[in-house]
């Protein structure tokens, strides 16, 4: 009598544990489904490629950057700092916002003449949700940095697409928000 009453039990116990386990977290809320973070993101891969321009869009749920490349871009860094320092001087480079990222290429820079707008800047941020500011902040011995400033610090994915021809595109998205509205936890 007693051995049918644990297998039973055990059996119970067993079935609790899965459902406990696959049921999904109740406060997961990410915003627009994402599932991104704010840590440094980061390839160490240098690549013999040159940014040939510096964009920005506007998307429902993230504002994105894009460093154009005419070759394979190999390795990048993206992380939150203090201050966006220049590359090779180490001199600060004012950026506006509440966060700020350095996002640096591992590739060198063809004449950037083409890549500023008359106030300096690199991107008309007006009309971003997100962004704030998108500043040069140099290119030193292959890499090229750019100082991008964001209302506050949220969560960013960083990417590198293939094309167009021989070229590749450095893709940052920086989210809107952390959590779907109405939500506090994520």
């Amino acid at each position: 009598m007693r051995r049918p009453l644990l297998s039973l039990l055990a059996a119970v116990a067993m079935l609790l544990g899965l459902t406990v386990v696959a049921a999904p977290a109740a406060s997961a809320h990410p915003y627009c489904g994402q599932v991104w973070g704010s840590l440094a993101e980061r390839d160490p891969d240098m690549s013999a490629a040159q940014v040939t321009n510096i964009r920005a869009g506007r998307h429902a749920c993230f504002d994105r950057l894009v460093l154009d490349a005419d070759g394979p871009i190999e390795g990048y860094s993206v992380r939150y700092v203090d201050a966006v320092v220049q590359d090779g001087s180490g001199f600060e480079v004012p950026v506006r916002g509440g966060a700020r990222l350095q996002v640096v290429a591992h590739a060198g820079v063809i004449a950037t003449d083409a890549f500023f707008l008359p106030d300096g800047r690199l991107v008309n941020t007006s009309g971003y949700r997100t962004f704030r500011d998108v500043v040069w902040a140099g290119s030193f011995e292959g890499m090229t940095s750019v100082g991008l400033g964001v209302r506050a610090r949220l969560p960013f994915r960083v990417f590198v697409l293939d094309g167009p021809g021989d070229g590749s595109r450095l893709v940052v998205d920086v989210a809107h928000r952390w959590c779907a509205p109405g939500h506090s936890r994520c």
